[in-house]
């Protein structure tokens, strides 16, 4: 695959246009969940302006009244569109796709596909919390396959898992995170094919949330699941909510490989339903004409991750800390503070600094926070500035 590189912006960056009062007037979960004495640096959100695209088309279907049901295939056209051109993949077939109200969801529709009750759904903790929560819910067996010390995908240990949770003629399917939050880790094509080759030995199915995909660090290139040999029959959920901010303007794409087509032709009608009809706009506006905003909002996260570790370094040594090769998280290694399995509540508490407490994240999380770089260099330092004050 030929990637073609993001061309430099000329854009402000948007992580440096908001001021804390700005932010401070939002009403979502990020800025409304703690008191106001509290600096929030946790849940996936980002501290950014709109990119003006998104914010025309989403002003001008209100202006019209363009407020009903979804139609089209416009989204899944220009997400084709953006993976050709940043990821050199052309795989992207339009009619493989599916329009659903948001990658979890997804996620669970496409399991319903592939598996039945008290079926396993294989993970690589420490992961996304929901990926638990959701599983569960749809009664499946969540059945971990932690990541080596390295933070990438054990393939030893993953193997071994797959051979069990197929035992008795189950099915199963593997829930894969690519990249991967909290680590930020990006699979490489290597990584992936081997994964599909184990996944074709054993009968198990995989279905891989790439919702981070745009967000990769500076030099790293994100590798799709469904473009390496052996993925014909997986199922992917991508977004362009994390890479432009749209998580409350719902919608997200199910795209299958050409041996899943049958397995999304049985996804029901009635899916179709819950996405927002301005999150479809929106969403598509973005991939069309948000890529210049996109290039200036994956400079400045470079430079936060540059600046993180630095005051890390400065301030707080005994945090182990891996820049991350994509998304906006930071995943910082505690365990040496001596603050026990869940040094975010000690932040809190102490410091007044709100990072997402690792225990959730699964087996590997103990003793670990997860930070969210989507934010002003100033507001970063101030983070750091408080969790060192916890300490004193």
């Amino acid at each position: 695959m030929k990637r073609i590189p993001p061309d430099p912006s000329g854009e402000p960056d948007p992580l440096r246009v908001l001021t804390l009062d700005d932010l401070r007037r939002r009403t979502s979960m990020k800025w409304r969940t703690y008191p106001a004495d509290v600096l929030p640096l946790w849940v996936a959100e980002m501290d950014v302006p709109l990119a003006e695209p998104v914010v025309r088309a989403v002003a001008d279907a209100l202006a019209l009244g363009d407020t009903g049901y979804p139609a089209g295939t416009a989204y899944a056209e220009a997400l084709a569109a953006f993976a050709a051109k940043r990821w050199g993949w052309d795989g992207l077939a339009v009619e493989r796709t599916a329009i659903v109200p948001d990658v979890m969801l997804g996620v669970v529709e496409m399991l319903k596909l592939v598996t039945g009750p008290g079926d396993a759904v294989i993970v690589n903790p420490p992961v996304y919390p929901p990926f638990y929560s959701f599983v569960a819910h749809l009664d499946r067996r969540v059945v971990e396959a932690p990541l080596g010390t390295d933070l990438r995908l054990d393939l030893d240990v993953l193997e071994e898992t797959f051979r069990q949770a197929v035992a008795g003629g189950r099915r199963a399917a593997h829930l894969l995170c690519s990249p991967h939050n909290p680590t930020g880790t990006v699979h490489t094509a290597e990584e992936l094919s081997a994964v599909a080759a184990l996944a074709g030995h054993y009968g198990v199915r995989v279905v891989v949330d790439e919702i981070h995909a745009p967000l990769t660090a500076g030099g790293v290139d994100f590798v799709p699941y469904l473009s390496v040999p052996g993925a014909e029959n997986g199922l992917s959920l991508m977004s362009a909510s994390k890479a432009w901010n749209l998580a409350g303007l719902k919608a997200a794409l199910a795209i299958v490989g050409p041996a899943a087509a049958a397995d999304l032709a049985r996804l029901p009608e009635e899916v179709s339903h819950g996405p927002s009809h301005l999150g479809v706009l929106a969403h598509t506006a973005a991939l069309t004409d948000g890529t210049a905003w996109l290039d200036a909002l994956l400079a400045g996260l470079d430079d936060n991750r540059r600046l993180l570790a630095v005051l890390l370094a400065e301030h707080l040594p005994a945090v182990t800390h891996r820049p991350g090769e994509a998304t906006y998280l930071a995943w910082l290694d505690c365990r040496a503070l001596g603050l026990g399995d869940d040094p975010a509540q000690v932040f809190l508490e102490r410091g007044r600094v709100a990072l997402n407490s690792g225990i959730p994240f699964g087996t590997g999380g103990a003793g670990h926070v997860r930070l969210n770089l989507a934010t002003s260099p100033e507001v970063i330092t101030e983070g750091v500035r408080r969790m060192v004050a916890a300490l004193a």
